[in-house]
This record gives C-alpha cells, structure tokens and sequence, in this order.
C-alpha cells in the first residue's frame, strides 16, 4: 500500500510542475502570435486522446479513469456530501441554440456563494481552481462544466488554443470528470445533457470513459427526458461521430420523439430533433413533423426561419408550404443580414431544388445596392451560388462588373477564375459595358499568367472563348508547345473535361476567326475524339415536325443532323426564300463556308431542358449560348423548345404549338387583319 501511495504522490508531483511550468508562461503566451490560429476542438479531442483508444466500458466507476490516459486513480477526495441541488443555469451561460427557462431560479443562484464565485471566473483555469474550495452538487459539477464552455466560446482563436491546454493538464480537470461520473446518479436528465453537451463542445475525447457513460446513462434514462433535454441531447449527438452508443441513443431518441411529436411545442427544440433525424426518417414522420411546424408558424422569429431552411437543407426535407413561408420572411427582413447567413441561404436553396424568382432577385438587388459593405470575396460566393442555381443576378452582376472595371488590379487569381466562369456560364449581356469589362479581366488575367497552371490557364481560355472573347496573351501562351506538354500527363479522370474545353477553344478559333497578331490552332493531340455529346433527340419534337410540315411541298425536313462534328440537331427544315438576292448578299459576306444555300433559310429546331436557360428567363446559358452563336454563324436560324413545355402539351395542340415556335412571323402575319380592324 505504501509503494501504491508513493507512485500515486510522485505522479501527482510530476503533474503539477508540468501544470505550473504551463502557468509559469500564461502571461507571455497570451502576447505571443501563434501561427496556427486554428485549433477546433475536434483537433484537441485528436491530441489528447491518443492514448485512450482501448476499450473502455467494460471498466467500473469506481476505479475513475484520466479521462484520456485511463490510467487507474482513486481519490477519497472524491467522496463529497451531497448538498441540495441548485437551480438550472443562467440563460446567459447556455448554448446560443437553447436557452433556458429559468428566469426565476436566477434569483436564488445570486444568493449561492459557489455561483457567485463562478460568475467571477473568466478562464477554464480559474473554475477549475474553484473546484478544490467547495465540495460540488450534481448541479454545480454540471454548472463548472457548461460555464467553462460558455467562457471559451468568447475566445479568440490563439486563446482558446492556450486556454484549452491548460485545462487538459490541470489535475482538477481530471478530477471534475470523474465527480461528473460519479454525481450522474443524482443529475436531472436537463444536467446530465447539458454537462455531456459541454464536454463534446469542449473536445473531451468521444471515445473516453466518461463521455461514453454519459452515453450510456442518458439511453438508460430517455424516457425521463422532456423536451428540453431531448434538444440539447440532440445538439450533443450532431457533433459526434457514430459509435455502439451514439447509435443506439439516436434510435432511442427517433422512437421518444415520434411517440411524443405533439407535445413539441418550441421552434427551436423542434429543428434540433429534425436534424437528429436526418434523411433517412420516414416520409410519414416527415410530414408529421411538416404538420408540427406549420403549426407554429406565429412562433417563427428570423433566425427561426434562417434555421428552419438550414435544417431542411440539411435533412433533405422538401416541404414547398415551409419552404414558401422562410422564403417570404427573409425576402422581407433582407436589410441587415450578415453575409454568412445570406450565403446558408442560397446554400439550402441549392441542397433543396428550390428557386423563388422574388428571394433570389431580392437578394441579388440587395448585395447589389450595398456593394460597400461586402469584399470582392463575399460578392465573388454570391456570384458562385446565383450561378449553381443557374439564376442571373442581373444587378449583382452589373455592380460587381462596375467594380472590376474600376479595380482589376484587386482580383485574387483564384477570384478571377470564378469571375471567369459565372459570367461565361450565365451568358448575361453587359451590353455598353461588355468590352470594358472584358479587357478588365483580360488585365488581371494577363498578371497572373506567369503563376497560372496548364489547366488554370485553360479554364480561364475557355471560359473567355465562351463569352466571345479572345485576348492574345493568355491564347499564345495556352498553346505554346511547351505549356502544351503538360496536359500528357493529365489524371484519366480528368482528360473528359479537359479534351472537351480544348475542343470549344479550337471551334471558337476556328468559326469566329478573331483578329490575333498571328493565327493560332489547336493541335490535334489535345483535342481527343470530337463528337456531340449526345446522339438522341426528342421522338415527340420529330412527330410533330413532321405532322406541321406534312402539307408543305417546298419544305424539306431533316432529322439528328451534327454539324462540325459537335452540334446534334433534332431537325433541320429547309425552306425556300422569297427574295434570293438578299440571301446571296448576306452569304458572300458571311464566306461560303459558313452559308447556307442561296435560294433558302435553314431553321434548326432544338429541343432544350429547362436547364438551358437562366431561371425564370429564356434567355440560353453555357453550351446551348455558344451552341446558338455558332449555328448563327453557319447560316442557320436556331429554334428552341424547350422538352417541359412540349411534354405538357396535349396531342392534338402539339402541331399549333410548334408552328407557333418555328414559324413566328406567318402566326403574327395571320393574326395581323385581326387586330387592325377597320374603323378601329
């Protein structure tokens, strides 16, 4: 017994030198810059919790474990009086997400000296010092453990970094959690989550003893939490990996929460369980849980609603009445919004499928008109969202292009290459401004050209073909021989794209023929095997094709036509022109390669998903806009139905319908008599 005591004293010697060496340089440390500024929790649960990967359940509560070490200690200073147990903690010291009820608890807690004095702490280190003056409640172990989590939220990242290191090696740390363990017994299932919530936030291992019974004890005693507990036993499970326990409590939580759904009657408790039943909770669970919230409508507040989208983004829950009522809210409370909140927004609306013509404008007409709030980085995100939901911000884009015109020089190049790519895709027509916003970018592009990657180079090449346009510089230096060498030794998984953007480079140079100091081509070894990317076309377009031009003699169809060994066409109808004169004009000034035939018109009927197209516009994105530009070019008259609005089309309208869309000019000829009436 007499070595035991002495290992026990050497260890706890060794310990507290270590812990005051660490105390010896708190004030130096704090001054001092540290270059790793990012220290999450998760990261500390790693660091101290090499040493704890056995297993750990199988050990009993009364030989207490270091909670990352599990080396054996027994202390008889953990044989504590129980006292009575002090109220539920301040509001000001719970997570953002759940606040407490007890208002007037508070008023007994200013009276307590323990809470005094724990309101006094300002760092883990000095509740920790707290611990050794008052033999702790239940309450008051869980009250160290939520306060210490509490203070380091206000941190800033270098501190929490140092703060976190000295509770981990404070011996009271140790001994906190293992009266925590001990105390379980006699905690309210409201204690018992919030202590196991504060040492998840706080990066207590996952795999250690303690957070493991807590585990296990709240699933022994789920039927005793109500709904506050089951909220902040949610927000712990959320941020914890899978785990024997961790599943077995989630299940358990499913079956309380479905059996108990109508008794929910908070917001925020309400979206906390939802996440905790993610996407794979059963649809008559989902609308349950749809009906539940649409019941508490009135109770919706902003961040109510922010949340509410986040949390169906999150679950994959698609409920069009909620989803509708978060997109009115925020479209009337835009004003003040922060950035990251906005960007969530989009986000959701992304994950979910879900466009508002109205949330999307608005918002596009409110980062537009307070341009001087946001970083070129902030508007660059928005820009990148609108664009993953093929919207086009028509202000935003505008102001964003203002500003780019009057500062190049500010674009990082990782900026400009998403510039490059939005404007490209979303096809959107700066008109008076294009070519000065055009040669703005061509300014910065040129900058970063001698850092540029083959394949960066390349993206920004192709997006600038894309948008018509084709700077000297960046071309000749794409396809210098040299820089040409290093696309050998693309990754297989990537040699699609980047064959397929050297194919619309080289066909942009080859049918716009742009004025270049010296004519340049794309070589063959980089071009792979050209082809449309599709050979199907629309059975439905062709039989009603057919059918409208069925009467017409002087009107040849043809059907799947590829032309330049890119473009599928469904189908191509040759008519005869009036007044062959003009057309002979037009053709020997467009070049005889590029002409149709002189005594007709080729109309090239293509059918086109809602994709295509900017939302809420018809206005042809991407592929389908250079597609357009370049049949143009080759003498054809583009035509485009789009597939949703032909499917939706009755049988017998389908041939109206179409002759409508490809024959415009003879529906208004027919329809002209019509409206002039005589005397009118």
């Amino acid at each position: 017994m007499s070595v035991w005591v002495t290992e026990e004293v050497m260890r706890w010697g060794l310990r507290l030198c270590s812990r005051r060496s660490l105390w010896q340089q708190r004030s130096f440390l704090e001054t001092t810059s540290i270059k790793d500024k990012s220290f999450p929790s998760q990261q500390l649960a790693h660091i101290w919790g090499t040493r704890q990967n056995q297993a750990f359940l199988d050990r009993s509560l009364v030989s207490s474990v270091r909670f990352y070490s599990q080396s054996s200690i027994h202390n008889a200073d953990l044989e504590e009086k129980e006292q009575h147990l002090l109220p539920p903690l301040a509001d000001s010291l719970l997570p953002a997400k759940i606040q407490s009820d007890a208002t007037a608890s508070r008023q007994i807690q200013r009276h307590s000296p323990f809470m005094e004095h724990l309101q006094r702490c300002d760092s883990p280190s000095d509740v920790l010092d707290l611990t050794y003056q008052y033999s702790l409640t239940a309450r008051q172990v869980q009250n160290c453990l939520t306060h210490i989590w509490d203070i380091t939220k206000k941190m800033s990242d270098e501190q929490l970094r140092y703060e976190l290191q000295l509770m981990f090696e404070h011996p009271a740390f140790d001994r906190l959690l293992q009266m925590a363990m001990k105390k379980m017994g006699h905690m309210s299932t409201d204690s018992m989550a919030y202590s196991l919530l504060s040492m998840v936030k706080l990066g207590v291992p996952q795999s250690s003893l303690v957070v493991q019974t807590f585990l296990r004890t709240c699933q022994e005693n789920l039927n005793g939490f109500d709904e506050k507990g089951l909220s902040i036993l949610a927000s712990s499970l959320e941020h914890m990996e899978d785990s024997t326990n961790v599943v077995a409590l989630k299940e358990g939580m499913r079956l309380v929460f479905e059996a108990h759904l109508p008794r929910f009657k908070n917001v925020t408790s309400l979206q906390t369980m939802m996440r905790l039943l993610g996407k794979d909770a059963s649809l008559d669970l989902k609308l349950k849980l749809e009906a539940n919230a649409l019941s508490m409508i009135d109770q919706f507040s902003l961040p109510n609603t922010h949340y509410m989208l986040f949390t169906m983004a999150t679950i994959g829950f698609y409920s069009r009445p909620l989803l509708d009522v978060c997109s009115k809210t925020i479209k009337e409370n835009l004003q003040g919004i922060p950035f990251t909140r906005l960007l969530k927004v989009l986000q959701s609306c992304k994950a979910l499928y879900y466009r508002d013509f109205e949330l999307l404008t608005g918002i596009s007409d409110y980062v537009a008109s307070t341009t001087d709030i946001w970083t070129n980085k902030q508007m660059v995100f928005f820009l990148f969202m609108f664009e993953n939901l093929a919207f086009c911000p028509t202000a935003l884009m505008e102001a964003f292009a203002d500003r780019v015109i009057a500062n190049p020089d500010a674009l990082t190049r990782k900026n400009l290459l998403c510039v490059l790519k939005v404007y490209a895709s979303l096809n959107y027509d700066l008109q008076h401004q294009r070519q000065q916003f055009l040669d703005s970018l061509s300014q910065a592009l040129d900058f970063y050209l001698p850092k540029m990657s083959a394949f960066g180079l390349l993206k920004a090449v192709y997006h600038l073909c894309l948008m018509g346009h084709f700077p000297s510089a960046p071309l000749e230096q794409l396809l210098q021989s040299s820089t040409l060498e290093k696309f050998k030794t693309t990754a297989p998984r990537f040699l699609p794209s980047q064959e397929s953007m050297f194919q619309t480079v080289n066909l942009c140079l080859r049918l716009e023929r742009p004025p270049l100091p010296q004519p340049l081509t794309v070589p063959p070894s980089v071009l792979g095997d050209p082809g449309p990317r599709s050979l199907s076309v629309n059975p439905l377009l062709l039989k009603g094709l057919q059918s409208m031009l069925g009467d017409q003699a002087d009107t040849m169809l043809q059907e799947m036509v590829v032309v330049e060994n890119v473009y599928l066409i469904d189908g191509v109808i040759t008519k005869p022109l009036p007044n062959h004169t003009s057309v002979t004009e037009a053709s020997s000034c467009a070049g005889e390669e590029r002409s149709p035939a002189e005594s007709s018109q080729r109309i090239a009927v293509i059918c086109t998903p809602h994709s295509g197209f900017c939302y809420g516009t018809s206005n042809p994105i991407g592929h389908l806009a250079v597609k357009i530009r370049h049949l143009k070019i080759l003498g054809y008259n583009p035509v485009l139905v789009r597939k949703q609005e032909l499917q939706s089309v009755a049988k017998e309208k389908r041939t109206d319908f179409l002759r409508r869309h490809v024959f415009p000019d003879h529906q208004r000829s027919d329809t002209q008599p019509k409206v002039e009436q005589p005397g009118s």
